[in-house]
């Protein structure tokens, strides 16, 4: 014990020795004044706690931290980063356990309950949904009229719009879709895009005619078709599957195994499809092209770590934004849904990562016409809502009222879904339906053309009509939806009262 005391004090009067000798070091002819904010001291405090370094040389416990760190903040990266790629494997797990995959439909013939996990999905339009592959060649969908689509690939970047917002002007057509690198022949007759993904997600919306979805079901079945080019001449039948009720989930896995879904998508696509900078993001934490992610213990238990503070942070991102403008009043609570105009989260050629985080982690799918703004009358505005009147989070055992003035500004029909905190998808309640809408039968509208409407774990006497249930301790938060929003929305002359505690 003796000895090893000895060798210990001989080795920090080295060190000592060392650090005085590099600051006291003698004055050679090419000698100048050095700044010192370009010179590292021997000792910085830091949140990783003392970093220590001999003449700028860090030791080696230094090292280990630091290398720590840096595979930690690439984990939250990638996390942040790459959540629509994780999104993406997500819902090709969740229709592949539907069966919705090579020309069969998943489709919700008496709309989406909150057993489906979906984020943020609605219960007022019919889904239709399948997973493109275009690793045998094109493949043509044929659009209904009167429906609205989107065409997004696996990194859920923009592909094409179907529909009323795509360049068929809602009128119906055929979609030619064609992979990467290729070279053949391009039919005339089709609207045709070209991917930089072999796997793509497909979603339509049908819209009910006077609260029945028979119409636009029939719509799909009639209309919708999906089949190799190969087999355009004689193509095969698309089929559907009912999957209204059924239990399956959708949602991207917030623990490990994002990354794992992450792989999933650099292994199965072109480099080409993605940014160098984002698959460099990747690399370094072990997820590239034609190599196996096999982290080893010390790089699963860091990236464990990562996905945790990703996830939190993707949520105070969410539920607690610190940037004023996703504010839709200054003076209120109620938020947009999408900041800035552009799919792409850019404003003068700079990209908000924090509304790409947040779109991402509340909501699958992109397309330009979510960004945009429509006329008067036309597409549809979200209004989201995460706290009360005084800021304080949805609490699923209290009651809470909000009301809509009158000429509620919509040319077609407006509703409230609510949405579980952790889920973000339907809030599973005895209702099949977590929602209240002008379509909603029974519903009451005041003489002047005003709502109330009530959430709470029990229904207020007297106001059974216009009530949404929540669950006692599950947090919620609400999306108000607006469908062909009219002028007083835009101009906000018109605006929806805070959401209040009902005491």
């Amino acid at each position: 014990m003796k000895t090893k005391t000895i060798l210990a004090a001989a080795l920090v009067g080295a060190l000592a020795f060392t650090t005085t000798q590099a600051q006291n070091a003698p004055k050679m002819k090419m000698t100048t004044d050095i700044p010192p904010s370009i010179t590292t001291p021997d000792k910085v405090e830091t949140r990783l706690g003392t970093l220590k370094f001999t003449d700028g040389f860090p030791d080696d416990a230094t090292v280990q931290k630091l290398y720590d760190n840096l595979d930690f903040q690439r984990g939250v990266q990638a996390f942040l980063t790459a959540t629509p790629g994780a999104s993406m494997a997500g819902m090709r797990a969740g229709l592949r356990k539907l069966g919705a995959v090579d020309g069969t439909v998943a489709i919700f013939e008496t709309l989406m309950d909150s057993k489906s996990l979906w984020l943020t999905p609605n219960t007022e339009t019919v889904y239709a949904s399948t997973w493109l592959d275009l690793k045998n060649g094109p493949v043509v969908v044929e659009s209904p009229p009167n429906t609205l689509g989107i065409v997004d690939d696996f990194w859920m970047h923009y592909v094409a719009d179907m529909g009323n917002a795509g360049p068929d002007r809602g009128k119906g057509g055929k979609f030619l879709f064609l992979p990467p690198g290729y070279t053949g022949d391009v039919p005339q007759g089709y609207f045709v895009f070209k991917s930089a993904t072999y796997g793509h997600w497909l979603v339509t919306r049908g819209f009910l005619v006077n609260g029945d979805p028979k119409p636009p079901v029939e719509n799909f079945k009639k209309h919708l078709r999906i089949y190799p080019l190969a087999k355009a001449a004689n193509p095969p039948q698309t089929k559907f599957i009912n999957v209204s009720g059924s239990e399956h989930n959708t949602i991207h896995g917030i623990d490990f195994s994002f990354y794992e879904e992450v792989n999933q998508v650099v292994q199965e696509e072109p480099n080409e499809a993605m940014d160098a900078e984002t698959l460099g993001l990747l690399a370094s934490i072990g997820i590239e092209k034609g190599k196996p992610f096999a982290p080893d213990a010390r790089m699963k238990k860091i990236l464990t770590e990562a996905a945790a503070v990703g996830n939190a942070t993707a949520r105070a991102i969410l539920f607690k934004n610190r940037d004023k403008d996703f504010l839709i009043y200054p003076d209120g609570r109620w938020q947009v849904a999408f900041l800035g105009g552009s799919h792409e989260f850019l404003k003068n050629g700079v990209r908000n990562l924090d509304a790409r985080t947040r779109m991402f982690y509340y909501a699958t799918g992109i397309t330009p016409a979510m960004a945009m703004k429509m006329p008067a009358g036309v597409g549809s505005q979200y209004a989201l809502r995460f706290v009360d009147a005084e800021g304080k989070p949805f609490d699923g055992g209290k009651n809470y009222k909000v009301h809509l003035p009158p000429n509620v500004p919509v040319k077609d029909f407006w509703s409230f879904l609510v949405y579980d905190n952790q889920t973000r998808s339907e809030l599973q309640t005895d209702a099949q339906f977590p929602s209240m809408g002008s379509q909603k039968k029974g519903i009451v509208i005041n003489p002047d053309t005003s709502v109330d409407v009530y959430f709470g774990p029990t229904a207020p006497a007297g106001h059974e009509a216009n009530w949404v249930q929540t669950v006692p301790g599950k947090g919620w938060n609400t999306i108000l939806r607006l469908y062909g929003p009219l002028e007083s929305w835009f101009d906000k002359t018109w605006r929806p009262s805070k959401i209040e505690l009902v005491k």
